[in-house]
């Protein structure tokens, strides 16, 4: 490495970390890339994109075992073959990783191998000894699987990398959290033909989204044969002789469980430590830096980006969050994430996603202002197109507000829900209303012609159901 001196330096390589690089390079800044482990950061390797390539590993298993239902036979005979599985997720994080490396060849970042900390104004030290001058540096440094005292992790207790590369599928399994990345892991642990129980603290499972579509997720899992336990913790946990005992406290009761393996999806830390930020005006708040809306620090030159700066911990949120900090420090026109208008996404089978409100925030929101809301609703059940697939077993729904005829939120069960849930994003980022979308033409026969029926429904109008 020969310069040393750049416009932008960013510490951590990401979905927010090498998007940044990019685009701070593509208007024209001289930009360098730090990054202590694999480009493409956790997602890349170790969370989004590994997941869903075993996660679609499970979706063809199921898809072998029905097979007889659309007239296809012996696909029934199909077993998992775990080890391949793994090997596959394996090669599409590495094909990604040299995508992303490949990109910052093409952009003209510098990457540099290293871990960075602040050293003084528009100064980096990394830890091979170098020092790195920039007029702005941007932290993305991610974040972290949250540990719990009372599951150390280790050969039985993992967290998700480990459950990433099993040796081999347990008989029973614990999943401590249902958000979105405990939902994922125990939908392709049950598809692989584990015995899984999935437990959370809070009422019900996928607590983030409407309550509507979170209880169906729970029917859905249970269905599967997933054992769902609400309102309940893990106190303590001891190694036996073929897994762990845990001891599980629900609603003020306590019993046992025994498992062969437990995952801990307990949310999220931000890596905010040997950073530097001692001595900055860079404040942190229970693990994650403090930002405005432009991506700055209290530290005059320095950003934060990710899940490092806090929820939502999307991917896609600190892809958007590294172009509007590059944009606003070139100078160009850059407008605060609305958090509303970013969808969400967890790809359990079946899948949920959505953007905006809750139903119950929304009336919340609508009582505070005097206003009132309007709900629409429609199943799969009533679409041409998903029963042909044979995947009729789903909801979309829409909220808006009743006087203005405001998108105000709008939620998706179904296998398709991810690929969905944009159309819903498309028209908020261009606020369209009820009218607009209710004149827009959709393809038929498609599962998007759910989307419309179900903003007809909110305006009594459903031609459907």
């Amino acid at each position: 490495m020969t310069k040393t001196s750049f416009d932008v330096v960013v510490v951590g390589g990401g979905p927010g970390g090498y998007v940044a690089a990019i685009r701070a390079a593509q208007l024209g800044l001289s930009a360098a890339l730090v990054e202590r482990a694999e480009l493409g950061g956790i997602c890349l390797n170790w969370g989004c994109i590994p997941t869903k390539a075993l996660l679609h590993s499970a979706t063809v298993l199921r898809a072998c075992r029905e097979a007889a239902h659309y007239g296809v036979t012996g696909a029934d005979a199909a077993r998992p073959d775990l080890p391949a599985m793994v090997t596959r997720s394996r090669k599409v994080a590495g094909r990604l990783g040299q995508g992303v490396a490949h990109l910052m060849k093409k952009n003209g970042v510098t990457v540099i191998q290293a871990s960075a900390r602040l050293a003084g104004a528009g100064r980096l030290a990394l830890d091979n000894g170098g020092t790195l001058s920039a007029r702005h540096i941007i932290l993305a440094t991610g974040a972290r699987a949250r540990e719990l005292p009372a599951l150390p992790l280790g050969e039985r207790i993992w967290a998700y990398r480990q459950a990433l590369v099993p040796d081999a599928v347990p008989k029973s399994l614990l999943v401590v959290g249902a958000g979105a990345i405990g939902a994922e892991f125990a939908s392709f642990y049950r598809a692989v033909g584990a015995d899984v129980t999935l437990i959370d603290m809070t009422a019900e499972i996928l607590p983030q989204e409407d309550a509507e579509i979170s209880q169906l997720a729970r029917k859905a899992f249970e269905k599967q044969g997933i054992r769902v336990l609400t309102q309940c913790a893990v106190t303590a946990s001891s190694p036996t002789a073929t897994g762990v005992k845990v001891t599980l406290e629900q609603q003020g009761k306590r019993s046992e469980l025994e498992v062969e393996r437990v995952i801990v999806a307990a949310g999220i830390v931000g890596n905010v430590e040997n950073l530097g930020l001692e001595g900055t005006r860079v404040k942190v708040e229970k693990s994650h830096i403090v930002t405005d809306g432009l991506c700055r620090t209290g530290e005059p030159g320095v950003y934060a980006i990710g899940d490092v700066a806090g929820a939502p911990w999307l991917a896609h949120k600190a892809s958007h969050e590294g172009v509007l900090c590059v944009e606003a420090i070139a100078g160009k026109p850059a407008h605060a994430i609305d958090p509303l208008r970013i969808p969400a996404c967890t790809y359990s089978h079946p899948q949920v996603a959505s953007i905006g409100m809750t139903e119950a925030r929304a009336r919340e929101h609508a009582a505070r202002h005097g206003g009132e809301i309007r709900v629409g609703k429609f199943t799969f059940a009533g679409n041409g197109k998903a029963i042909a697939m044979g995947e009729d077993q789903g909801l979309v729904k829409t909220v808006f507000d009743a006087r203005s005829g405001e998108l105000l939120g709008a939620h998706i069960i179904h296998p398709e829900a991810s690929e969905l849930i944009t159309g819903y994003g498309v028209a908020t980022a261009l606020e369209a209303t009820e009218e607009d979308l209710m004149h827009t033409v959709f393809a038929h026969p498609t599962l998007s012609e759910t989307l419309h029926e179900s903003v007809l429904a909110a305006f009594g109008r459903a031609l459907h159901g």
